[in-house]
C-alpha cells in the first residue's frame, strides 16, 4: 500500500530558508506587524524609555504584537506565549526570535490597561476610515465573564453572620466535651489534647471572619472577596449567580463591530448614560439611536440619556405589581399633562396635592380619589384597603418617551440581540474567553479584556476587508508609490477592494486611472 512520505529527519539542507520566506504574504501576522508598527506607543502611554544600565529592556512593540497575535489565536496565557516564541514560527517571525520571559509578559499586560484602551480605539479608527461604522443605530449590552475567584472566597453580612454562628455553636460544643473531659488517664489527657486543637482551629476562623466583617464595615462595601478583592458576585442569569466583573460594551449596527467596553464590577442599571456619552464622543455625533435591553431599564438613566439628544429603546419590564383585573393596571389610566391628573378606566378623576415624596433615590407625586372607596369595580382595580394610589415618577415623561420610541420602531429593537450579543457569543462561545484570566484588580482585568476586544475588532476588519486591503492602508502604498513609481502593479480581485483603494485616495487627495485591473497614479 502507498502512503504519502515525509523528509528524512537527517537529510540536510543546502539552503536553508529564511522565516521570512516561510510567512505567506497574505498572512495575518503580517497585518498585526504592520498595525504595531504604525502606532504610536509613547503617546498612547506605554513605557518607552528605559534606564541604560542592567540587561536591556523588550521593546513595548515586541511584546504588543506578542499579546495580540495571542488573543488573536485563542492564547492568553503568558506561560503559553512564552512557550509559542520558542516553538512557533509565526510569532519567531513576529518577534524576530526574541523570547520574553513570561514574567515580563505577564507584567507588560498588568502595567498598560490605559494604553491597550487606545490601542483598541485605533481598531475604531480604521473602521471608521473605511466607513464600516454607521453610526445610526447602537446598542449597548453587558455580559459576565468569571473571576479568579471562587464563591467560596466571596463574603457578604449574612454569610459572616452564619459562619460566625456555627463557630460558635462548635466551641459550645468543645467547651461543654472539655468539662466532661477526664483529664487524669492517658486517652483523656489526648482527648483533651484533641478538643483543644479544634478550639484553638475554630478561634482563628472567627479571627478571619472578623477581619472580614471590619473591612465590609470600613469600605461601606456590600461584599468582598478575597482572591480577587474587586471582583463581585453578580446575578448572571435568572437567580445563578457567580463571581465575575460585568463587562459592558457598545456595538455598532452596521458590521457588528464593538466601539467601547469597560470592565465593572456592578449590575447594569447605572451603565447607560455613561455608555452613549462615549459613544458620542467616538462617534462624533448625537443623532443615532440607542437600544438596551431591560437590565438598563432606569428612568434617571433613559431621562439623562434623552437630555443628550438621543433616541433611547430601552426594553419596559413588566409592572411589579398588578392589578386583580389587567384591564385597570396602572398602564390602563391615563395621564392628562395640562391639568396634572389620571383618569382611570372607569372615568374617575385622580389628582394629586403637588407634594413631591422622596424613595430610595427619586421622587414621585402621588395621584388619588375619595370616590375610589365607593367604585363598584374597586375590587378589580385593586387589593388596598380603603383605594389605589398611583405614584408618577419624576422622570416620567422620560420612560413615557421612550415606550412611544419602541411603538412606533418595532423593528429596531428587535435587532438588538443580532447586534450587540454576536461579539459576545463570539469571545465567549468561539473563542472560550468566558472568564477573567487575571487577578487582583478591576484594572488587570480591564487590560485582559481590552486585548479581546482588540484581537475581535481586528478579525473583523480582516474578514471584511481583507489583508491586502489593509496593508495598503497602514503601510500608506499610496503616498510611497507616489514619490517612487508611476504604476501600482496590483491586480482588483473584487468590487469591494476597488472601492477602498478609491477610498484610500479620497482621503489622500490622490486621482485613479483603473486600466485592465491596473491602478494608475
Amino acid at each position: 500500500m502507498k502512503f504519502i512520505n515525509g523528509t528524512d529527519r537527517n537529510q540536510a539542507v543546502l539552503i536553508p530558508t529564511s522565516l521570512e520566506e516561510l510567512i505567506p504574504q497574505d498572512h495575518s501576522v503580517r497585518f498585526i506587524d504592520a498595525f504595531v508598527n504604525n502606532l504610536d506607543l509613547e503617546k498612547m502611554g506605554f513605557r518607552t524609555q528605559f534606564i541604560e544600565n542592567g540587561r536591556p529592556a523588550y521593546r513595548p512593540k515586541d511584546l504588543l504584537k506578542l499579546y495580540i497575535y495571542g488573543y488573536m489565536n485563542k492564547t492568553r496565557s503568558s506561560r503559553d506565549l512564552e512557550k509559542e516564541t520558542k516553538r512557533n514560527i509565526e510569532v519567531m517571525w513576529l518577534l524576530n526570535s526574541l523570547s520574553p520571559d513570561h514574567n515580563t509578559i505577564s507584567n507588560f499586560r498588568r502595567d498598560n490597561p490605559k494604553a491597550i484602551k487606545k490601542v483598541f480605539r485605533q481598531t475604531v479608527a480604521i473602521a471608521r476610515n473605511f466607513n464600516l461604522i454607521g453610526a445610526v443605530l447602537i446598542a449597548g449590552d453587558g455580559t459576565k465573564l468569571r473571576a479568579q475567584n471562587s464563591k467560596k472566597n466571596n463574603y457578604n453580612q449574612k454569610k459572616i453572620d452564619r459562619h460566625l454562628a456555627y463557630i460558635e455553636k462548635k466551641l459550645a460544643e468543645y467547651c461543654k466535651a472539655l468539662e466532661t473531659a477526664d483529664g487524669d488517664t492517658e486517652k483523656g489527657k489526648e482527648k483533651v489534647k484533641e478538643i483543644k486543637v479544634k478550639i484553638q482551629k475554630q478561634n482563628k476562623h472567627k479571627a478571619k471572619y472578623k477581619k472580614i466583617e471590619q473591612q465590609l464595615k470600613a469600605t461601606g462595601e456590600k461584599q468582598v472577596s478575597s482572591s480577587d478583592p474587586e471582583s463581585r458576585q453578580l446575578v448572571v442569569r435568572g437567580v445563578v449567580t457567580e463571581v465575575c466583573y460585568n463587562v459592558q460594551s457598545t456595538v455598532d449596527a452596521k458590521h457588528k463591530l464593538p466601539i467601547d467596553y469597560k470592565v465593572t464590577n456592578t449590575n447594569d442599571k447605572q451603565a447607560m448614560t455613561s455608555m452613549v456619552e462615549n459613544a458620542i464622543e467616538i462617534l462624533g455625533n448625537n443623532t443615532f439611536d440607542a437600544v438596551f435591553d431591560k437590565g438598563y431599564y432606569t428612568a434617571e438613566q433613559i431621562h439623562n440619556t434623552q437630555q443628550l439628544g438621543i433616541t433611547t429603546h430601552v426594553c419596559v419590564p413588566n409592572p411589579a405589581s398588578q392589578a386583580p383585573d389587567k384591564a385597570y393596571n396602572v398602564s390602563e389610566f391615563v395621564y392628562n399633562k395640562k391639568h396634572d391628573t389620571y383618569t382611570c378606566p372607569a372615568g374617575q378623576t385622580l389628582k394629586t396635592n403637588g407634594n413631591w415624596y422622596q424613595k430610595k433615590s427619586y421622587r414621585v407625586k402621588q395621584y388619588k380619589t375619595k370616590l375610589c372607596k365607593q367604585c363598584p369595580v374597586k375590587d378589580l382595580c385593586t387589593k388596598a384597603k380603603y383605594q389605589k394610589i398611583i405614584e408618577r415618577h419624576e422622570f416620567a415623561e422620560a420612560i413615557e418617551i421612550n415606550k412611544q420610541n419602541i411603538a412606533k420602531n418595532p423593528k429596531i429593537y428587535a435587532q438588538r440581540q443580532s447586534i450587540v450579543e454576536h461579539p459576545f457569543g463570539t469571545m465567549k462561545r468561539g473563542w472560550g474567553f468566558d472568564y477573567i484570566t487575571t487577578k487582583k484588580s478591576i484594572k488587570r482585568a480591564s487590560a485582559d479584556v481590552g486585548f479581546i476586544f482588540i484581537a475581535y475588532n481586528l478579525r473583523r476588519l480582516i474578514n471584511l476587508l481583507g489583508i491586502t486591503v489593509l496593508m495598503t492602508y497602514l503601510e500608506h502604498l499610496f503616498s510611497l508609490f507616489l514619490n517612487d513609481l508611476r504604476l501600482l502593479k496590483l491586480k482588483i480581485t473584487s468590487f469591494k477592494q476597488l472601492s477602498i483603494f478609491i477610498y484610500i485616495c479620497e482621503i489622500n487627495n490622490k486621482k485613479l486611472e483603473i486600466d485592465d485591473n491596473l491602478l494608475y497614479l
